[in-house]
């Protein structure tokens, strides 16, 4: 029995001519070989199976050729070349930093530079998957990278660029691998299976190709499982059953469903979906694909970001003619939604059930929106509203007759609105202490008068008089001037508030001198800075308090700084330094024992 190889490794590229996808890079490493102009570090970096290994093997082959072609490319036969496709080349050592990431497997490494190659000239150090290393090997192969023999090579492979130190990046060439277009992937599935005479379909290859995500060795791998599993033939309806991918005859069957508001259908359609065991996430994820690539087919300009099988292309366009534009994006919407809250949904089923009522009504639900006619709160609230008011009808004047010389009667009507107040003298004291809401009269008591009372006004000077008495009394209407005992005793009564309150501003207040300048306006002098913010923090509350209690709306008090004046603070606690001084004055024998038993203070 003939051992088995996979393809990847069986059809893996032997020169730059055949690798795939790659044109950028593989014409710059020939172009470097052809001119003599190789540098010494190589960073290969991209994603997975994209062909960065393949390439560092080509490039340490080609370098150690002993007779390369014109263009650049090894000849496969002579001694180097043959050693090396046979694994037998000591001019090539490759190392896998994700198993081998410490210091001592990097300082072997730099043990094994030290030594010239024995036939050929180069000695390729491949490292793949670089960004594996720890800190403390990337420092200790920096000097080796950077100044390494002129015999040495050193090409590093990674899918994460992001995670290599800058100081490696700037010592090497950066060459960034590219995804594998889809028609490139599907050309070479197509000669492979041709290689190995597999009967294909153009759609199933395209699949794969569209399954692979831009990894050829993925697209390998895929190929074999399916061969294995239709035995050489490969067909669309064999790779999806095997790949496990949902028909895209389903989502088009689901979006007519959609589009003609047939519920029962979208939910039967759904349910045959569930029992072939695809799960509604998948559904979900496939159907937001499905509408994406609708979406894209409405315009002709991004043609090209459409990725789908070529056999569909003419049904998505058509079925793109049927839906607007803002129903694909508003359907995008609600399935990324679901999409989102899938995992953390208890009942999977009707999870992805509600989702598909929601697109089968959303057509209807634009059309309302559209129209205005649905029944919007938010539009209620915020639209303007007509105020209703009520008609008063004026009071008429009787009817007098007017004689004319001629002695004709004529009668005249005079319509006067009249609004009688009396003078207040003076107001009820009940009414002061009544809260504001009993004093505004509303004004459906206005209307209920029926024109059996008067209208009264009584109401509006009533709240003005308890304005007035809040701010100061019947007697104290007029500003009174400052006077020191007056503003003396005020400023006392708020700093016993700041006392009842623990409000650290009451001593600020109590060192601060009090000196009128005028009948308004008087100065508190403070002899530090500190004093100064305590004051002027709380300049607002004072300043309230002091006109409420004096009764002088225009009262206004500035704070002055006068450095220097120090007056003794009273009832400060005393130190332990002090205390002991205080002892020792009323009690000498205290020092004495001190000093006998040599005991120290602890300040």
């Amino acid at each position: 029995m003939e051992k088995f190889i996979v393809s990847a490794r069986k059809y893996r590229p032997q020169t730059f001519d055949t690798v795939v996808g790659q044109g950028h890079i593989t014409t710059t490493l020939k172009n470097a070989i052809k001119n003599h102009q190789l540098a010494h570090a190589f960073l290969f970096c991209g994603p997975r199976g994209v062909g960065k290994t393949t390439c560092a093997r080509i490039l340490a082959k080609t370098i150690n050729c002993e007779s390369p072609s014109v263009d650049g490319e090894a000849c496969n036969q002579c001694h180097s070349c043959i050693s090396f496709n046979e694994g037998t080349s000591l001019n090539i050592h490759e190392l896998d930093a994700a198993s081998n990431n410490s210091v001592d497997d990097i300082r072997s490494l730099v043990e094994q530079v030290r030594f010239a190659p024995q036939a050929g000239k180069y000695k390729v150090y491949i490292i793949d998957e670089v960004h594996m290393l720890s800190q403390s090997a990337f420092n200790a192969f920096l000097k080796t990278l950077e100044e390494p023999p002129p015999y040495a090579i050193f090409i590093l492979a990674t899918t994460e660029k992001h995670k290599i130190l800058p100081t490696i990046l700037s010592r090497c060439q950066i060459f960034d691998f590219k995804r594998i277009t889809l028609q490139d992937t599907v050309d070479h599935l197509q000669g492979i299976a041709n290689k190995e005479q597999i009967k294909t379909q153009e759609t199933a290859l395209q699949l794969i190709a569209q399954k692979s995500e831009g990894c050829m060795r993925d697209a390998l791998s895929i190929l074999d499982k399916i061969v294995s599993f239709t035995n050489g033939e490969v067909t669309y309806e064999n790779t999806i059953e095997h790949l496990n991918i949902l028909d895209a005859e389903y989502y088009f069957k689901l979006m007519e469903c959609m589009l003609n508001q047939d519920l029962a259908g979208a939910m039967l359609l759904y349910d045959d979906i569930n029992k072939k065991g695809f799960e509604g996430d998948m559904v979900l994820n496939g159907f937001s694909e499905f509408m994406r690539n609708l979406l894209i087919c409405k315009d002709e300009r991004v043609a090209g970001l459409l990725e789908i099988v070529e056999t569909f292309k003419q049904r998505y366009t058509e079925t793109a003619k049927k839906a607007e534009a803002g129903y694909i994006v508003s359907a995008l919407n609600i399935l990324n939604e679901a999409e989102i809250n899938y995992r953390s949904a208890r009942n999977k089923r009707l999870h992805v059930e509600l989702a598909l009522i929601k697109l089968c009504y959303l057509n209807q639900a634009l059309e309302i929106t559209a129209n205005g006619t649905s029944i919007d709160k938010k539009k209620l609230i915020e639209g303007s509203k007509v105020v209703a008011f009520k008609t008063i009808q004026p009071i008429a004047s009787p009817v007098k007759e007017i004689k004319t010389p001629t002695q004709t009667t004529v009668a005249a009507v005079e319509a006067k609105l009249i609004i009688e107040t009396k003078p207040i003298k003076k107001i009820d004291e009940n009414i002061s202490k009544k809260p504001v809401e009993t004093l505004l009269e509303p004004a459906a008591s206005y209307n209920g008068n029926k024109g059996n009372d008067k209208p009264k006004l009584r109401s509006l000077e009533a709240l003005r008089q308890k304005i007035k008495e809040d701010n100061c009394s019947d007697e104290d209407i007029m500003d009174h001037p400052l006077e020191s005992q007056k503003l003396k005793k005020a400023w006392d009564q708020f700093i016993k508030q700041l006392k009842e309150n623990k409000n650290p501003a009451w001593t600020s207040f109590e060192l601060a001198e009090l000196r009128i300048k005028d009948a308004n306006s008087f100065e508190a002098i403070v002899n530090n800075n500190i004093h100064q913010k305590f004051l002027d923090f709380e300049r607002n509350k004072v300043s309230a308090f002091l006109q409420k209690e004096l009764c002088n709306r225009q009262l206004q008090f500035n704070i002055k700084l006068v450095e220097g004046k120090q007056e003794p603070i009273k009832d400060l606690p005393l130190s332990s330094k002090e205390q002991y001084q205080k002892l020792v004055e009323q009690y000498p024998l205290v020092k004495e024992l001190r000093d006998r038993l040599r005991l120290e203070l602890d300040y």
